[in-house]
């Protein structure tokens, strides 16, 4: 059994399902995925992520918006708003959010600002945050101490093994994307051999970043167990003891049953 601890079921590429996301959901579930976690990048489609999860038994939402999202000062997401939106049983987080410098390295203040209320807001609430980062590792770490940040998920993970051990010092997990499978990701997979197996996480981020041997198609979820693979392999495990510790990992942090 996997659980996909980051996808957006929202922007599948669902033409080989005839536009049917139930039939990629029963792909995925025939491929042992068990548990998907829907995430929000913006608030505009959160209202469908939260169907989603209150239409399937095994998706779950979180709320949020994505750093590199450009609003206007008054759209700005509030903590109020955030707790408001997250005060359902189906929405379990808070995120996406974090830190993106890579695009628009000016706009890092108000990052910084939106960042800081999703992370008050996943303190008011008690629900994990998922944390984006990217070329903004020192910052990100040092916002997530200041603000006091619980838990979470650093999503999608590039960064090196300090910034992976600050995260879980911080008690948060740590979770590999298909970038672990490519030929080029050998400094990555160094970390997935450092991380402690009880803070380990895998996730497709569909339709992005598909694993080998699919890399270069739109992602799904079904496609979860060649990221496990690549992560079994790098630790010198079987991918059944890495689906087994991923799932009780995810079910842990959120409080789902085992």
């Amino acid at each position: 059994m996997f659980i996909d601890s980051h996808c957006h079921l929202d922007r599948l590429d669902l033409k080989s399902y005839a536009g049917d996301l139930d039939m990629a959901l029963e792909a995925a579930r025939a491929a042992g995925v068990r548990r998907f976690l829907t995430v929000s990048v913006d608030l505009e489609t959160f209202p469908v992520l939260r169907a989603l999860a209150e239409k399937h038994a095994d998706v779950y939402a979180s709320v949020g918006v994505h750093p590199s999202e450009e609003l206007p000062a008054e759209s700005e997401p509030t903590a109020d708003l955030l707790c408001q939106l997250a005060d359902h049983d189906r929405v379990i987080a808070i995120g996406e959010s974090g830190l993106d410098y890579y695009y628009h390295p000016e706009h890092k203040a108000a990052q910084q600002r939106r960042f800081a209320a999703h992370i008050e807001a996943g303190r008011r609430t008690g629900k994990p945050l998922i944390v984006h980062t990217r070329d903004a590792r020192a910052d990100t770490i040092g916002l997530l101490k200041e603000c006091g940040a619980e838990k979470g998920i650093l999503h999608c993970f590039t960064e090196d093994w300090d910034t992976a051990r600050a995260g879980i010092e911080l008690g948060f997990y740590v979770s590999m994307s298909g970038i672990v499978s490519f030929n080029n990701a050998e400094s990555l997979r160094e970390v997935a051999r450092q991380l402690p197996l009880d803070r380990l996480l895998i996730e497709t981020d569909a339709p992005y970043l598909a694993p080998v041997p699919y890399r270069g198609k739109k992602n799904e979820p079904r496609y979860l167990p060649a990221v496990a693979e690549a992560v079994a392999k790098a630790r010198g495990m079987t991918v059944e003891a890495v689906a087994e510790a991923t799932t009780r990992n995810f079910n842990t942090l959120f409080g789902l049953p085992q």
